[in-house]
């Protein structure tokens, strides 16, 4: 307990010296989401134990897991443990996506440039003005609140860690090039044409009706668009709500292309993370944070998997000047070997 107040003080500390080197930009807005009123605690469920036994809040979506296999114990070698199986959704990351180069929108709206020339907000008519384009920045951040707020008293089932910066598309050159993100992935060649696009209608209607989109139609962000290219451009902006879930999509997606987000869930994720370089949209929900927090729920639910119509619950959530940046929170699917029975017996 005193070594993860020590990191969270440390990290509150350099978060103060990054505010003391910031500057005010009026174009930059932005707030800290308070963990008591701005969150969705219901996306963390449903929460599975001991083989199939499960706790609900709401209608939250699930999907298949470990706990479902009527086993109710698990084993792990490194280290030697035999727990319970266990099954929630861990909050996990936060993403803000903004307009303005350099503005951290989920860091109370304040604005740092490191120096680094980067391409800014663009939003371009096509032939058909109905259908502009638009360029996006994104910040990614490690927000672990489990771990920090000590949710759970078994921290081996979460990601330990404070809050933090881990990654910002300002000083990524594959960000804001389609010809450059085509390094890390070269399979969108495959997807480029009308008859895979095409298939993204049904990816749509599975994240719409039917809980989460289709992981085998991997090219696809559902109703928001096409998963690639992995950078910030949008090729076909409906509305700001549109068009930052589709970079929050892509984000997570890039990320885990990269190896730097790793899947937790199902029998590899019982013991421990694991790399997964394309990315399963079935372990992924998101709730907003801002400008306004989708606490307030709608049919049972106040958080949804990537690709959903943004149409019902993204009505209202955009606004002019200070309602055109957004910060999401992402809700990873967790499968763990919970508590050690070893340690009753002298060999934890």
């Amino acid at each position: 307990m005193l070594l993860r107040r020590l990191l969270t003080g440390f990290a509150v500390l350099c978060a103060g010296v990054l505010f003391s080197v910031a500057h005010a930009d009026p174009n930059c807005t932005g707030k800290f989401a308070n963990p008591i009123t701005d969150y969705c605690w219901s996306c963390s469920f449903p929460i599975g134990l001991a083989g199939g036994n499960t706790v609900t809040m709401g209608q939250d979506e699930n999907t298949s897991s470990t706990n479902t296999s009527g086993n109710a114990f698990c084993t792990c070698t490194s280290p030697p443990k035999v727990g319970m199986r266990m099954s929630f959704w861990e909050p996990a990351r936060m993403v803000d996506v903004t307009r303005t180069p350099y503005c951290f929108v989920g860091m109370g709206g304040v604005s740092m440039d490191f120096g680094i020339g980067t391409a800014r907000h663009a939003q371009t008519g096509k032939s058909d003005a109905r259908s502009p384009s638009a360029f996006y920045h994104a910040h990614w951040y490690t927000n672990p609140l489990m771990f920090w707020l000590e949710v759970l008293l078994d921290d081996s089932c979460l990601e330990q860690g404070v809050f933090d910066v881990a990654y910002i598309t300002e000083i990524d050159p594959l960000w804001s090039d389609s010809m450059t993100t085509f390094i890390i992935n070269p399979d969108v060649a495959l997807w480029g044409n009308p008859i895979a696009q095409a298939a993204c209608a049904l990816d749509c209607v599975a994240a719409t009706a039917f809980g989460f989109g289709r992981d085998e139609l991997l090219w696809c962000a559902g109703c928001q668009g096409s998963m690639f290219p992995l950078n910030g451009w949008v090729s076909s902006k409906v509305g700001g709500v549109q068009a930052s879930s589709l970079i929050t999509a892509r984000m997570t997606s890039k990320l885990h292309r990269e190896m730097l987000m790793w899947a937790a869930s199902g029998q590899d994720g019982t013991c421990g993370y694991y790399p997964q370089p394309v990315m399963m949209k079935t372990n992924y929900k998101y709730t907003m944070l801002y400008p306004i927090p989708q606490t307030k729920k709608i049919a049972g639910k106040c958080c949804q998997p990537f690709g959903r119509s943004t149409a019902l619950w993204g009505s209202g959530r955009e606004f002019p000047f200070t309602g055109e940046d957004f910060v999401y929170q992402i809700f990873r699917k967790r499968d763990c070997c919970a508590g050690n029975l070893l340690d009753y017996f002298g060999g934890g």
